[in-house]
């Protein structure tokens, strides 16, 4: 009995050290994740863009300004007129937050600093309007409203009072499942419409159906378009399915229009299919296939956003995560479902997607070949 157990033990052996793909996704699985958790994933964010809105526009303003961003927790990086323009620039997700200084900032500074003295409860300084819709950006946010003015006086200022109020929009209850459902959308299309499509040309070989394709006279772009179509409306399903029941079950909002909803859904499920097919003309077998789907599926989750900041990333994995479709519809879902964005400000992620799909299907069209092997 031991013996042809052993002899079946060498022989799987033997037929794995053979399978260049299967040993090659043994080895990389791991050391992938090792470097996304090891270098890639950050809790600790910096650097956050954000902007300023600055009435004062004197000596305290320029020095309040400077002692912020000396603490690295943002990066200015835009200057606004007014609370107006500024509440825009975060609708289109251009910064995080933006500090908001009011005209009589010096004036508020020395009741701040004389507080102790006078017994008297100054007000805040000036006041922070950050996209709430991301509890982990609203909360380093938060962490500044205690922050010291010693640096901006030049003499110690006693802390009364916070230095900074704190405005949250699209989130002011800081709800985390407003943020996780629609991030999910881009979780859930990209696990499903790659599967779905990165085993399709390697089922047609596996059941024998490649010698009929072979002597039809379908094209292999014609082939690559109808193997996709079908999939589209299995996407828009699962989109309604999650949004409908965030909606009702977790009260979940939905703000933006459904026709910029549909249009960004539309090009990130044909991206994903897309990325499948590629993956279908790479693979060999239907095993090969969902390896390397869990290959991707891994970095999108992690990287695209949807777990961790993408602002605590390192340049590099900032890099891979905007090779990724997924990590260009997380922006957009959020920005559409919580912010009331329209596809015409998120105009750069919809064109990479559209991108996207084209040279994918470019490429699974001119690897696919009509003749056996």
């Amino acid at each position: 009995m031991w013996r042809r157990t052993l002899a079946i033990v060498f022989k799987e052996l033997k037929q794995l050290s053979r399978d260049r793909m299967t040993f090659g996704m043994i080895v990389m699985i791991p050391l992938v994740q090792l470097m996304l958790f090891g270098f890639a994933i950050n809790t600790d964010v910096r650097h956050l863009p954000a902007g300023v809105v600055d009435l004062s526009d004197t000596s305290y303003s320029r020095a309040l300004v400077q002692a912020v961003a000396a603490t690295q927790v943002v990066a200015f990086s835009a200057r606004y007129a007014n609370a107006t323009e500024a509440e825009a620039a975060i609708t289109r997700g251009e910064v995080k937050a933006v500090l908001y200084l009011p005209a009589d900032l010096g004036g508020r500074l020395v009741r701040q600093s004389t507080a102790g003295v006078q017994n008297y409860l100054s007000e805040p300084v000036g006041q922070w309007l950050v996209d709430g819709s991301d509890t982990v950006v609203a909360a380093t946010i938060r962490a500044l409203r205690q922050m010291p003015l010693d640096e901006v006086m030049g003499r110690p200022v006693p802390v009364r009072v916070p230095s900074f109020e704190v405005v949250q929009y699209f989130n002011p209850e800081q709800r985390t499942v407003v943020n996780i459902v629609p991030g999910l959308l881009g979780v859930i299309l990209t696990m499903t419409m790659v599967l779905f499509t990165s085993a399709a040309i390697v089922r047609e070989r596996e059941q024998g159906n490649m010698e009929f394709l072979i002597t039809t006279p379908v094209k292999p772009f014609e082939l690559m378009l109808g193997k996709i179509a079908p999939y589209v409306l299995v996407g828009f399903i699962q989109v309604g399915i999650i949004l409908g029941t965030g909606h009702l079950l977790f009260d979940v909002p939905i703000r933006g229009g459904m026709d910029s909803l549909a249009l960004a859904a539309m090009l990130f499920i044909c991206a994903s299919l897309t990325l499948g097919l590629v993956i279908s003309t790479i693979a060999k077998t239907q095993l090969q296939a969902m390896q390397m789907t869990v290959f991707v599926l891994l970095p999108s989750i992690l990287l695209s956003g949807f777990m961790f900041p993408y602002e605590a990333m390192p340049s590099m994995a900032q890099w891979i995560a905007e090779a990724l479709p997924a990590t260009h519809f997380m922006r957009m879902a959020r920005a559409i479902v919580l912010r009331d964005a329209m596809v015409i400000h998120l105009g750069a992620d919809a064109l990479w997607l559209l991108g996207f799909t084209c040279l994918g299907l470019t490429i699974s069209s001119l690897r696919f070949s009509k003749h056996l092997d």
